[in-house]
């Protein structure tokens, strides 16, 4: 089959590899029939995250028909057309049984090597994300064996096109999660900093429970231009704009927004002892946008944070949250939890997240696709791949 394989910083390539097979019988094989680029993959596309190997398949938002089933699948059958959640649980572990998906503790085979080491351990495993998070092959590829599928697999419709549904296996529960964490509600204000993928998401999702009024911080006019026209948004350019929380404390007369959500994550671009350290291995992340974050939410609010971060923070203003009585809710997001919901409210035509989508392209162009998302080229939001 043909997939998109890494390389190396800055390196994909589109080669033929063997086919997947059944594994285990709760396994599948899955016929990809749309994939997506997510931001997340710039993180190793741009040799951010450790443990990629050379040859590994990425992508880990796609959907497909059901080719093959494994003995111990009980829900499935060949010709079922089903969106996969990012996140890889076995559904009956500790954290499993409280709805914790992507704190699985049985699907990460790497996890008990890494359990010895004196730094957090990675949850349960993602498709296409590194060895860290069990070497999983990914779905930017003709075909993909997905493991635990009586678990993660949620039917849909044939009345729903791939667009409409596709989004359901990351980008759309991740926004959606960030809006449940930062405790928006009808009335509410929100500063959503970043206006990629996951950004948009989250102001779908806020605008959907009814927040009143949504700052969107990014350098990107052309994306913020788009989340004013779909979403709503009150925009903020920081290319213009030096310090974004100052211009939200003047507009919510120096109070604060009731949440920020950083849609940002580890790649802020920080101060330059900030770029400094992190080349050096002395910092993991940018702690940027948290800092701005800190300073946008308001006493007792809420800082909700779907954008990855990894390792060391240099300047968390950890006294200035004290002080705020702020209260940070974070993590991979549990999409298992909000996937039926979600495809509910897409069948009902309340929400549209297709929308995002900025360009078309076949899986033999992802290295092109790759390049001008990372670029930020050709006012690229969101990359649609199809084999």
């Amino acid at each position: 089959m043909k997939a998109l394989t890494y390389q190396g910083a800055k390196k994909v390539r589109v080669e033929t590899v063997p086919d997947p097979v059944l594994y285990a019988p709760d396994d599948i094989i899955l016929r990809v029939t749309a994939t997506a680029i997510c931001g997340s993959d710039l993180h190793i596309y741009r040799g951010k995250i450790p443990e990629m190997k050379d040859g590994d398949i990425l992508g880990h938002e796609f959907m497909g028909v059901v080719e093959d089933v494994g003995a111990g699948v009980t829900g499935l059958r060949p010709g079922d057309r089903v969106v996969i959640p990012f996140v890889i649980a076995c559904g009956s572990c500790f954290y499993c049984d409280k709805t914790l998906f992507a704190a699985c503790e049985t699907t990460n085979p790497g996890r008990g090597a890494i359990m010895n080491k004196k730094s957090a351990t990675p949850g349960a495993g993602l498709f296409g994300y590194s060895h860290l998070y069990g070497g999983y092959a990914g779905g930017q590829s003709e075909f993909v064996r997905v493991p635990q599928a009586n678990v993660g697999p949620l039917k849909v419709p044939d009345v729903l096109s791939d667009e409409q549904v596709l989004f359901l296996s990351d980008i759309l529960p991740t926004g959606y999660q960030a809006v449940v964490n930062a405790e928006l509600g009808r009335g509410s204000s929100v500063a959503i900093f970043g206006a990629g993928p996951v950004g948009l998401m989250s102001a779908l999702c806020a605008r959907h429970v009814g927040a009143e009024q949504i700052f969107m911080v990014d350098d990107n006019p052309a994306r913020l231009a788009f989340a004013v026209e779909h979403y709503g948004v009150t925009p903020i350019n920081f290319a213009t704009e030096d310090d974004p929380a100052e211009v939200i404390l003047q507009a919510t007369a120096g109070h604060g927004v009731d949440a920020t959500i950083d849609a940002v994550g580890f790649e802020a671009k920080g101060s330059a002892l900030e770029t400094a350290l992190t080349a050096i291995k002395l910092e993991g992340s940018s702690g940027k946008a948290l800092r701005q974050c800190i300073a946008a939410t308001r006493r007792g609010g809420v800082v909700s944070v779907p954008g990855v971060y990894a390792g060391f923070i240099h300047g968390f203003l950890f006294g200035d949250a004290f002080d705020k009585g702020l209260t940070f809710k974070m993590g991979q997001t549990h999409a298992q939890r909000f996937m039926p919901e979600l495809l509910e409210l897409i069948g009902e035509g309340r929400m549209r997240p297709e929308v995002i989508i900025s360009h078309r392209m076949k899986l033999g162009e992802a290295e092109q696709a790759y390049e001008m998302f990372d670029k930020a080229e050709d006012d690229c939001r969101k990359v649609v791949l199809t084999p």
